[in-house]
């Protein structure tokens, strides 16, 4: 939820820039954002249960509250969201602390249990499956996507160019002004606030390595560090990828915006691949023509067969 409310905040105060385009016949195009904020700038949502307060900096509020729920472990969470809310502790696993302490937040600090207002918001009109109706009339999203080997190639690439300029030195100054202290009296935290994000913790053995290591050890240590950022950050692509088709291949319908696909695996055919396609797109539907290109669509995605064998991503075991 901490992660939410700076994304409501980031699209009040963008919502306001795109209506004034609209109003001036302008095409608002935005580019990059996370998941969360995408998903936040397409869908009015109405659960709000003052995560602005998390963002002030202050501290204490709503972000202490969840990680203290987290704390509880997920098999006495569920029991406790079943009490309150048995519908949406029946659409999550027991062992996803973090949703099912999100949905306990939300009925503690509304009085309504979370389902209700999935629910409110899915009945609202426009609305459907992924929440709220959509803010903006027709919308559509260019993916971009490549080739898995060649984008593990680039994120590498990347994770060596950000040790080049100095993330080890940054990591290790920010670790000695913000968390040596923490994690001196066992109290360090990774999974809240700045500390979750991809760095921190792969790192933590070599930020922590005793004064009377060896360099050899320290080495070892950081280079065991790196590999780990590396694995993190390619497992961090698969995820937003996975994000995209559930969100949006899986579910089409009128709430669901297009999304077309632009192959950006070869970065030196862009202006064939990418540019030219996304350009021919825009230009039809500013017309109200059919593009070309098909939108992506996911064959049979919406029907899930229960006797089916799936994998589960919190417990890794066929389910």
């Amino acid at each position: 939820m901490q992660r939410q409310g700076l994304y409501k905040i980031c699209v009040s105060l963008i919502t306001p820039n795109i209506e004034d385009m609209h109003s001036r016949k302008k095409l608002p195009v935005i580019v990059g954002g996370t998941n969360y904020y995408i998903e936040s700038l397409l869908w009015r949502v109405l659960v709000d249960t003052g995560q602005e307060n998390e963002e002030s900096g202050k501290g204490g509020g709503a972000s202490n509250r969840k990680a203290e729920l987290e704390k509880l472990g997920g098999a006495e969470l569920h029991k406790r969201l079943a009490e309150v809310d048995p519908k949406m502790a029946a659409m999550l696993h027991p062992n996803d602390a973090r949703k099912i302490a999100r949905s306990l937040q939300v009925h503690e600090e509304t009085g309504v249990p979370h389902s209700c207002w999935l629910e409110e918001q899915r009945g609202q009109e426009g609305g459907g499956g992924l929440g709220g109706p959509l803010r903006f009339p027709d919308p559509c999203i260019f993916w971009l996507h490549a080739d898995m080997e060649a984008l593990d190639k680039r994120l590498d690439a990347r994770v060596d160019e950000m040790l080049s300029l100095g993330l080890i030195e940054e990591l290790g100054d920010f670790h000695a002004r913000y968390n040596q202290e923490r994690v001196q009296d066992s109290s360090q935290d990774y999974q809240h606030g700045i500390f979750q994000s991809i760095g921190f913790k792969e790192f933590h053995e070599y930020l922590t390595t005793p004064e009377t290591s060896t360099q050899q050890e320290k080495d070892a240590l950081r280079d065991k560090g790196i590999e780990a950022l590396k694995i993190a950050t390619r497992r961090y692509a698969r995820k937003q990828n996975k994000w995209v088709r559930n969100r949006f291949l899986k579910r089409p319908g009128d709430h669901v915006p297009a999304v077309y696909g632009l192959d950006v695996t070869d970065v030196s055919r862009w202006e064939e691949t990418v540019l030219t396609p996304a350009l021919q797109i825009l230009d039809s539907l500013r017309k109200g023509e059919q593009p070309a290109v098909e939108p992506i669509r996911v064959e049979g995605a919406e029907q899930r067969n229960k006797r089916s064998r799936y994998t589960c991503d919190l417990c890794d075991k066929p389910t």
